[in-house]
């Protein structure tokens, strides 16, 4: 089995506000000038790129399946790390045979055998890159098919399939989690927040406007998708997610929602964020940049609330009941 490795690079956050704002005003120019573009492209809201680790397949036969469902059973190109474009029906389990994914189940079934609760390890990591409506298709493959040559050719195997079929336009990308030379990859926090970086510098390179910042930093604290609520909704799922949306329901029809300590922690983070964001613009105002300084301050003052993901799927319930309501035809 593999070596664990932890990715080290990326450990601070792609605009540390906080770091920003404890700078004191002195000599010459107070941000670099890629900070200064970071912070230009966050407060004008440039698309923000998004990575989506989507799962991961323990088993051969896992990873025979979603291959079929990303290349629609051979209908879909699949583009491989070493250049290959495969398209035509039973190309999934060829790959897996060059991947030698086979030998790898059985290695981790025979580590872990005999250890109770103990999962199998992952055979690839899943994922997902994907841009707003409006993207050129072919700019968004070009730019993952740069980011994953130079971040995991000729480390770990891989294989990407272009999706257009939504409003959105997204590639899956199944990566082998051992590299060739036995070498496990840990995807962490920190990892994906150089991968995003990476994945919106090749966007700018194909001439896509695209930015990576936190989530915080943009004042934005929802992480659900109202179709996942819809979804838990009708089908009664069984996820995590699904539960937290039956427990709001529950909540809601005893007449209350309960926020729990979490809302102060969001809260407090809103504070120190606007109080960074306040400082960025002095600096900025300091340093002669009137019209960014500017920028700054609307952008502060345009940030949604600070809720709770169980506040905004309350929120959301109670307007689709209302919508229900207010939709649902007068009988005579």
């Amino acid at each position: 089995m593999g070596r664990r490795i932890v990715d080290l690079r990326g450990q601070k956050p792609l605009l540390d506000i906080a770091s920003y704002g404890r700078r004191a005003p002195g000599h010459g120019r107070t941000f670099t000038p890629a900070e200064r573009d970071q912070i230009r492209r966050t407060v004008t809201r440039v698309p923000e790129v998004m990575i989506k680790v989507t799962g991961g397949g323990r088993s051969v036969g896992a990873v025979w399946r979603h291959l079929r469902y990303i290349d629609r059973r051979g209908g879909l190109e699949l583009e491989t790390d070493d250049g290959q474009r495969l398209q035509a029906k039973g190309v999934e389990r060829a790959l897996l045979e060059d991947w030698g994914l086979a030998l790898q189940e059985r290695e981790g079934k025979a580590r872990y055998s005999g250890l109770p609760g103990r999962k199998p390890t992952k055979l690839v990591h899943n994922l997902m890159f994907s841009m707003p409506k409006g993207t050129p298709p072919h700019k968004l493959l070009a730019a993952v098919r740069h980011f994953a040559q130079e971040t995991f050719a000729l480390q770990y195997r891989y294989a990407m399939v272009l999706h257009t079929d939504q409003d959105h336009p997204h590639v899956h990308l199944v990566l082998r989690a051992v590299s060739e030379k036995g070498t496990r990859l840990n995807i962490r926090k920190e990892t994906l927040r150089q991968w995003r970086r990476d994945f919106a510098e090749a966007l700018r390179t194909q001439g896509v406007a695209a930015n990576a910042t936190e989530r915080a930093v943009r004042g934005v604290s929802r992480t659900h998708q109202k179709d996942g609520i819809y979804r838990a909704m009708r089908r009664g799922q069984s996820t995590h997610f699904g539960a937290r949306v039956h427990s709001v329901m529950d909540e809601l029809r005893a007449g209350k929602t309960n926020s729990g300590d979490g809302k102060q922690r969001v809260l407090q983070t809103r504070r120190d964020v606007e109080r960074g964001w306040e400082n960025v613009s002095q600096l900025l105002r300091f340093d002669g940049d009137t019209d960014l300084s500017d920028r700054v301050l609307e952008f502060t003052k345009r940030m949604p609330p600070p809720y709770l993901d169980r506040e905004w799927i309350a929120a959301d319930i109670m307007h689709r009941l209302q919508t229900l309501t207010t939709d649902k035809p007068r009988v005579r």
